[in-house]
This record gives structure tokens, C-alpha cells and sequence, in this order.
């Protein structure tokens, strides 16, 4: 057995209850490619796959994201975050996290997440084309 760090090696749960340690996740640029490579090693598995990974950060996100193949859920670690989704009527909903505690961004709806304190989350996610915009 080898111990690992998820910040450092996320890991994928494959469609046959597998869990598949990912190459070194990158810190700073080149971490939309790994996401692109990761969608390619993983099609197989198509909406039954799911990312488990932890992520640090110290700013607010500069985009959105949105999982269109299943439930995000945002487990926060450390810190404090909030949680900003966009509803289908265009409102944004709100919701800070503390160390703890954890919310889930719905199948096909858009998110981003402002810092309040440094913070690293967990984040299962369902990454089956995950799409990005701009904040």
C-alpha cells in the first residue's frame, strides 16, 4: 500500500467500483490541461465516474464551472468559502462554508466559490463534461 495526498494525486472511482490514482495534479498553470487529460482517461467510465480531489485556495475563482453528468459535492477542510451558484431563473444563491461542512452544486448548474480565508476543500465531482466561462 502507498500513502498518497489528495492535494497531490486526486484519484478517480471508476464505473466498476475501482479507484485509480491520477497523475500529480499540477500547481499553478497547466491545470486546465490535466483536467482535459483526466476527461480523456476517464471517458470510459462516462457519468458513473466521479473525481475525488482536495484543492487549496486563497482568491476567489476567476470562473465558473458546471457538471452537466451528475452532483458536485464540496466538502470544506479548512478556512471558510462560499459557495455561488446560479439558479435557472439568474438569481445566485449563496452558501458559506466553514471547516466541516459541505454543500452539493446540482447536475448542470453554474458555480464558483468566493475565498473568505484560505481554504482546501474536498470536492467529488462528476466530471463527464464539465464545461467552464468566465466570471
Amino acid at each position: 500500500m502507498t500513502v498518497r495526498r489528495l492535494d497531490e494525486h486526486p484519484v478517480h472511482l471508476d464505473a466498476r467500483s475501482g479507484a485509480l490514482v491520477q497523475p500529480a495534479f499540477p500547481q499553478g498553470a497547466g491545470a486546465m490541461e490535466w483536467y482535459e487529460d483526466y476527461a480523456r482517461r476517464s471517458a470510459a467510465d462516462g457519468a458513473k465516474g466521479r473525481l475525488v480531489a482536495v484543492h487549496a485556495f486563497a482568491e476567489d475563482w476567476t470562473s465558473w464551472e458546471m457538471h452537466p453528468a451528475g452532483d458536485e459535492l464540496v466538502l470544506c477542510l479548512e478556512g471558510r468559502m462560499v459557495l455561488v451558484q446560479e439558479l435557472s431563473d439568474g438569481t445566485l444563491a449563496r452558501t458559506e462554508l466553514a471547516a466541516g461542512d459541505y454543500a452539493i452544486n446540482p447536475a448542470g448548474l453554474w458555480h464558483t466559490a468566493d475565498v473568505r480565508e484560505p481554504v482546501r476543500a474536498l470536492f467529488i465531482t462528476a466530471g463527464l463534461g464539465t464545461e467552464h466561462r468566465a466570471r
